[in-house]
């Protein structure tokens, strides 16, 4: 855990002991846990500098907080973030009977600002793939990784915690575990059980540090989400690509697909590791444009005589 500087030295117990908490008994990443400690860094110094104490901090004491973020010119989504943070670090305090009430708890969360995911079309997907060729064993890698993130909808973080192990190959299945540690199935195409049977013909020779994991370097280590993201901006200039991609469009792509051709909100939340359909909802602004395109298409008063 990165250092967190507070004066008070019970304060920064506190604090430690909330993260810890995040860390053991919720089972939050090491990312959600380094923001919320960004988050509860800015908070106690907005206090210190507005001279006022955490455990003593009133529902009318939280405008000056808000006055703090307007000057910041935050948006949202980092409010959204920040009070989430708070909020959850005075419920865990109510819990161990540090303070008597969560003064956040009345609290109303911004609106989310709804920005459409972007995502490739299909004709783009397969002109990326078709023009991957295969030459080297690293080659077969990096074509297996982008077909595995289209075909599966994993986020990168999961990607890279692939093991062997974790593979049904009858079923062409694969137990992923998300944020919180949750696991869930998803499966993959014959173009993936393809490559992937190829792919562990040469896997002994890649995995010179004999590791569990499917992706590793050139040193045999296991891949970084940092080592994904570059290995696409690699293939992405080789080929000359002229559009933007990152492991998470791919995700939106997959989400996308599968409801343009009749997937359903439910199918595709169980898939990409939702929590809420709320955030898979997202998805249906994009497929609004196919809608209308075959609404208009299929129409008969749409139709010329």
């Amino acid at each position: 855990m990165r250092s967190f500087e507070i004066e008070n030295k019970e304060d920064l117990k506190d604090v430690k002991n909330y993260l810890n908490y995040l860390k053991y008994n919720k089972n939050y990443s090491d990312k959600t846990i380094f923001n919320y400690q960004l988050d509860l860094k800015d908070y106690f110094n907005f206090l210190n500098q507005e001279g006022l104490f955490y455990q003593d901090i009133t529902y009318d004491d939280l405008r000056y907080l808000f006055e703090h973020f307007d000057k910041l010119k935050l948006s949202n989504k980092s409010i959204r973030r920040h009070i989430s943070s708070i909020k959850g670090f005075y419920k865990y305090l109510v819990t161990q009977e540090v303070v008597k009430q969560n003064p956040f708890i009345y609290v109303n969360l911004p609106k989310k600002e709804q920005k459409l995911p972007k995502y490739l079309t299909i004709t783009e997907l397969i002109e990326l793939f078709d023009s991957m060729e295969i030459k080297t064993n690293y080659d077969l890698r990096n074509r297996l990784i982008l077909e595995l993130m289209y075909a599966t909808g994993v986020r990168v973080s999961e990607l890279v915690n692939i093991k062997l192990q974790d593979f049904d190959f009858y079923n062409q299945s694969l137990r992923v575990f998300g944020k919180g540690s949750k696991e869930r199935i998803v499966y993959y195409n014959l173009v993936v059980k393809n490559l992937l049977t190829k792919y562990l013909k040469v896997y002994p020779d890649l995995n010179k540090k004999n590791s569990n994991y499917l992706f590793l370097n050139y040193q045999g280590n296991q891949l970084t989400t940092a080592g994904i993201s570059y290995i696409i901006n690699q293939v992405v200039k080789k080929i000359g690509f002229n559009k933007h991609i990152t492991p998470h469009i791919l995700r939106h792509s997959l989400a996308t697909h599968l409801l343009n051709n009749g997937c359903s909100l439910l199918t595709v939340q169980e898939l990409l590791g939702h929590s809420s359909i709320s955030t898979t909802g997202i998805y249906t602004h994009v497929t609004l444009d196919h809608i209308k395109e075959v609404y208009n298409k299929c129409h008969p008063r749409n139709k010329k005589n």
